[in-house]
Order: structure tokens, then C-alpha cells, then sequence
């Protein structure tokens, strides 16, 4: 008895084996290994030289591993043989055209990976098939414009990556068919300009990264369509100033980082509506003033940056040093928090100042 059944595990073992090397129409120099119940492939021909997209693929392929390779374009209908495809990666290829039905039939598709190719535009609808996609990654691209026409039929994505490509403009309701979205990330572009409704529809949306770009101002409003939004990154642009209404409609947000940017002014009730707010990152800025009242709305404020500011160190600066002295939040580095003016004062510790001997002069 214990024979048979050893070669009952045997057998089960050379069945196992015989699915994994011959999966009906893997292609030359993959490897394609199947799993049962249900039956699915995964098709693996990353970094095999491969120059065109694979015109033979196992019917039940569920994953498509084609990255670093050297294939230029996608044709109309290049998944219509493989229904059932969920991932498909096609990261740093040297492709430079989607045809506009490339995806067409792919209805299952759940991620489309695209990093690091030498795409310079998406095809008008050309991902409207793509009904269940959640995960699209375009960072490392060439391209330039966007237009709401492109997501068309992507209401169920999820996370769109867009970093390191060459955006200089976000216009009106570019992104507006993409109703589910959470994580958009648009950092590493040239965005000079947004439009007042770039982000209308955008109600899911819960992380925005606009980090390294050239913004030198925001206009006001265009993120009250964002009432969903827990952490916005404006990082490393060129603002030099933020009014009263730049950042109307956050009322949700939880964490706001802009540092390295050129701010000289913060109005005093510029954080007014931000009571969820716990992170603030100000760094890296031209500030030499605030008013401590800013910072006063914020009752669950636990992180708060300020050094690398050229702080003046004068009357002007009594109330915030006031709230520095009163607030649970961590200054984060408070000992970095130092004078650059006036040149008595130089590198004098901002939580050691004595609020009666700050002076104004003229």
C-alpha cells in the first residue's frame, strides 16, 4: 500500500512538471508555467531580446511578463487571443505608439505597466475596453499633453502613475472620466500651469504628488473638487506665494508638504478649514515671518517643519514664537529653528527668544 501511494505522489509530481514545460503556445525563449483551478498562465519573457510583441500566447494567460525587452509599438487587437490577461508589464521597452485598439477585448486587464518607454501620446479612448483596470504606470515617458478623452472608460482605475514625463500644462477636466481614482502621481514634469478644473471629478482621489515641477503659482480653488484628499505633495516647484483660497476645499487633507519651494508670505488664515491636518512641511522656504496664529486651527497637528527658513527675528515674529512655546506639536527640528536677522540675533534659537526684548525698528 505504501508503495502505491508513493507512486501516486510520483505521478502527481510528473503530471505537475508536464503542465509547468508544456503550456500550449508559450512563446520561443519564454517560460510559461501553468496553475489549476482554474486554470491560468503566467507567461515570462522579461529581458529575452524579444523586438515585437508575442503573436502566439497561451489562451488562459493571466500574466505577461515582457519587460526590458526591445518591442517599438503595440498593434490593434494584440491581446484578443489572451481574454482572461490581468497584469501585464511591459516596463522599459522602446515602445513609441499604442494603436488606438492595442487593448481592445482586455476586459479583465487589472494592471498595465508602461514605465520607461518612449511614449509621447496616448490614443484618444485607446484604454476604453479596459473596464476592471486599477493599476496604469506611464512614469518615464515622453509625454506632453493630456486630454480627458484618453482615460475615457477607465471609471474603476485606481492609481495612475504619470511621474518623469513632460507635462507642462494640466487643462480642464484632464482626468475627469477617472471617478475612482486614489493615487495620481504627477511628479518629475515641467507643470507650469493648472487649470482652475483640472482635477473636476476627482472625488476618490486621496494622494496627490506634484512634487518636482515648475509651478510658480496655483489658482485658487482648483482643488475643491479633491474632498477626498489626505496628503497633497507640492514640493521642490517655484511658489512664492499662496493666497487665502489656494487651498479652499482640504478640508480632509492630513498631510501638506511644500518644501523647497520660494513662499516669503503665508496669510494667516491660509490653513483656516485644514483641521485634520497632522503633518505640515514649510522647509526649505524664503519665510522670515509667520503668524502663530496659522498654525492655531489645527488640533491635530503632531509634525510641523520650519528650518532652512531665514527667520527675522524682530516683534513680527512674537506670536509665533508664542505658539512654539504652547503647542504639543513637534517642531521637527525645533533646534534647527534659528534667527538669521537682524545680526545681533544671528543663529539665536527660535524657542529661546524673550518675547519682550524682540523689537521693530522704523
Amino acid at each position: 500500500m505504501a508503495a502505491c501511494s508513493g507512486d501516486k505522489k510520483l505521478i502527481g509530481w510528473f503530471m505537475l512538471v508536464i503542465l509547468w514545460m508544456a503550456v500550449e503556445g508559450c512563446p520561443h525563449n519564454c517560460k510559461c508555467s501553468r496553475k489549476s483551478s482554474p486554470e491560468k498562465s503566467e507567461v515570462n519573457c522579461h529581458k529575452r531580446g524579444l523586438r515585437v510583441f508575442p503573436s502566439t500566447l497561451p489562451s488562459d494567460a493571466w500574466i505577461l511578463k515582457l519587460g526590458e525587452n526591445g518591442i517599438t509599438d503595440l498593434k490593434a487587437n494584440a491581446l484578443r487571443s489572451i481574454p482572461m490577461i490581468e497584469s501585464i508589464n511591459l516596463e522599459k521597452n522602446a515602445i513609441r505608439s499604442l494603436h488606438p485598439q492595442a487593448f481592445s477585448g482586455a476586459e479583465q486587464l487589472m494592471l498595465l505597466n508602461l514605465y520607461g518607454n518612449h511614449i509621447t501620446n496616448l490614443p484618444p479612448r485607446g484604454f476604453q475596453d479596459l473596464l476592471n483596470l486599477r493599476f496604469f504606470m506611464l512614469g518615464q515617458n515622453q509625454i506632453s499633453t493630456l486630454k480627458p478623452e484618453m482615460f475615457a472608460g477607465m471609471g474603476n482605475l485606481s492609481d495612475l502613475d504619470l511621474p518623469l514625463n513632460e507635462l507642462t500644462t494640466l487643462p480642464s477636466n484632464a482626468f475627469k472620466p477617472l471617478i475612482a481614482l486614489k493615487v495620481l502621481d504627477l511628479s518629475l514634469n515641467r507643470i507650469q500651469r493648472i487649470s482652475p478644473k483640472a482635477f473636476t471629478g476627482l472625488r476618490q482621489l486621496m494622494f496627490l504628488n506634484l512634487d518636482n515641477n515648475s509651478l510658480k503659482n496655483i489658482p485658487a480653488g482648483v482643488f475643491r473638487p479633491l474632498r477626498s484628499l489626505e496628503m497633497l505633495v507640492l514640493d521642490n516647484n517655484l511658489l512664492s506665494t499662496l493666497s487665502s483660497s489656494t487651498l479652499d476645499g482640504l478640508g480632509n487633507l492630513q498631510e501638506l508638504y511644500l518644501r523647497n519651494n520660494e513662499l516669503k508670505h503665508l496669510p494667516p488664515d491660509v490653513f483656516r478649514n485644514m483641521t485634520k491636518l497632522s503633518q505640515l512641511a514649510l522647509n526649505g522656504n524664503h519665510l522670515k515671518t509667520v503668524d502663530g496664529n496659522t498654525f492655531a486651527h489645527m488640533p491635530h497637528l503632531m509634525k510641523l517643519y520650519l528650518h532652512d527658513n531665514p527667520w527675522h527675528c524682530d516683534c513680527n515674529i512674537i506670536s509665533l514664537v508664542q505658539w512654539m512655546e504652547q503647542t504639543k506639536a513637534n517642531l521637527s527640528p525645533r533646534g534647527a529653528l534659528r534667527c538669521v536677522s537682524p545680526p545681533e540675533l544671528l543663529s539665536k534659537s527660535l524657542s529661546s527668544l524673550q518675547a519682550e526684548k524682540l523689537l521693530c525698528h522704523g
